[in-house]
């Protein structure tokens, strides 16, 4: 890794907030994982991380890493700057969102603005293709958890939210999506993270607008998807029906599920030999998103 730069997600007025008394929160939490886990909550001004592989690794190939925590915290360590630096390792130059969670107090229609920070994202890494040595038809996104949700939703949802990109591509060329958030339906759904995202008594047509196993066309990006079949916390439904989906529109699709494993393994599930990581770059390879 040769650079690691932390820039904000916007020049200027940041599209949706509204002043309030928020404030980035950093901490470790030893309550998910023993050795503790760096969250960042109550973010309202979001960030990109940029971590640069060596230069003898570069392949041209980004991609944008979600983390995530329900829409009320980001797992940022080992759902975010841990993945960024194995991406290095494989020369994919890694961008970690910080995006915002939704807070009404905050921001105006919460209910759009993670997406609007995951497209203008991707409107950044495209507009710096060229700086940052990247091919602009080899930008990805991954995410995790509740950030599989968002990055599922940029990849069925890439028509500009912001009248101000109204031109701009903002479709992924691939996506990523490990234990994700996929359904806000009542049988498989996450209903915690429906919940922070669209409020407690949701209006249904946002409900079936966000559950993105509804919402996959032919031009949906081909897509790896991990989880694990003792998932407590997101059920692997998620990752099947979306599976399905992408079959059904005739994207290409991966699926990988685990026997165990549970939630929240970020890179390593300790309770197999597999690693997810390794077959993804592979993936990445057989498709042509990775040289």
């Amino acid at each position: 890794m040769t650079a690691q730069h932390v820039l904000p997600l916007y020049d200027g007025e940041i599209p949706n907030g509204k002043p309030c008394n928020g404030k980035d929160h950093e901490f470790i939490d030893t309550s998910w994982m023993k050795s503790g886990i760096l969250v960042v909550d109550h973010i309202t001004r979001p960030t990109l991380t940029i971590f640069e592989p060596a230069q003898e690794k570069r392949s041209g190939t980004a991609v944008i890493i979600c983390p995530g925590g329900g829409y009320g915290i980001l797992a940022a360590g080992h759902e975010g700057a841990d993945v960024a630096k194995v991406f290095n390792d494989a020369g994919v130059t890694a961008f970690v969102l910080r995006y915002r969670l939704p807070n009404d107090e905050c921001m105006i229609h919460k209910e759009y603005v993670p997406l609007i920070d995951a497209q203008q994202a991707i409107y950044f890494v495209r507009g710096h293709a060229k700086q940052y040595h990247i091919d602009q038809n080899k930008i990805g996104i991954i995410g995790f958890s509740a950030g599989g949700h968002l990055a599922s939703t940029a990849g069925t949802h890439f028509e500009p939210v912001r009248q101000e990109l109204a031109k701009a591509n903002l479709r992924p060329d691939f996506m990523m999506l490990i234990y994700p958030v996929i359904s806000f339906n009542e049988e498989v759904g996450h209903i915690g993270s429906r919940d922070n995202l669209l409020g407690k008594v949701p209006d249904q047509k946002l409900v079936h607008l966000f559950s993105n196993e509804e919402q996959v066309t032919p031009r949906t990006p081909p897509t790896f998807l991990v989880h694990a079949s003792d998932d407590d916390g997101v059920n692997p439904e998620n990752s099947i029906r979306f599976y399905q989906a992408l079959l059904k529109n005739k994207v290409p699709a991966e699926l990988h599920l685990y026997e165990k494993g549970g939630h929240g393994f970020g890179l390593h599930n300790t309770t197999t030999r597999e690693d997810w990581f390794k077959s993804c770059i592979d993936w990445m390879k057989a498709n042509k998103f990775l040289r």
